[in-house]
């Protein structure tokens, strides 16, 4: 039965993102608010935690997962940037964004796409996320909470917890955090694609 943690949006308890780290530390799997929707997380190095994320969202080893970072110095560590895409992505983060990278050597192999050899990446425009991240000390490997035979995220923790009491071990539950899933960037080759319209404005990558 997941553990539910009822957090304030702007001054969010210390307590409270303390322990959902310890249950992420010791390998959980957590649904957390982000400034676009709901997403699933777990540590770096949880294969378990990645297997129950693709399990809940019927997903195939070509998905790309996000590590949600707390900063652009933390983003740094696990992909490359020319001098381009770096004024790019930094302009636009924090942000309801997620940037399709080439991984450097740091980023877990896992979690590359089989061919393209790249990984997400996001810095989220959000004050429980940011906590959250700050407590961790490292990235998050992040999904959107969007289940497989829905057309839209869940956006109440409340509901959450009724959907995944069994399959996630903790919700935060900080208010309404919209239905909207990031902006979605390709930066794998030269030039931006834009994947996804979602959250985020997409006019700088046009």
């Amino acid at each position: 039965m997941a553990k539910y943690f009822d957090v304030h949006p702007e001054n969010p308890q210390r307590r409270s993102i303390t322990q959902v780290v310890e249950i992420i530390r010791d390998g959980g799997l957590v649904a957390y608010p982000t400034d676009s929707c709901f997403a699933l997380g777990c540590q770096l190095g949880n294969r378990d935690g990645l297997d129950r994320i693709r399990s809940i969202r019927h997903l195939d080893e070509r998905h790309h997962f996000t590590l949600m970072c707390q900063d652009f110095a933390q983003l740094g560590h696990f992909v490359r940037l020319d001098n381009a895409v770096f004024r790019a992505v930094k302009a636009s983060t924090p942000g309801s964004y997620t940037f399709i990278l080439p991984a450097s050597k740091e980023a877990p192999r896992r979690l590359l796409h089989p061919k393209k050899k790249t990984v997400g990446v996001r810095i989220p425009d959000h004050v429980v996320a940011q906590a959250l991240l700050a407590e961790l000390g490292e990235p998050l490997l992040s999904s959107t909470l969007l289940l497989p035979e829905q057309d839209k995220p869940l956006t109440q923790g409340w509901e959450i917890k009724e959907e995944l009491d069994h399959v996630v071990d903790a919700v935060i539950d900080s208010g309404d955090c919209g239905v909207e899933p990031t902006t979605v960037i390709d930066f794998s080759s030269r030039e931006p694609e834009i994947v996804r319209r979602g959250a985020g404005d997409p006019t700088p990558f046009e």
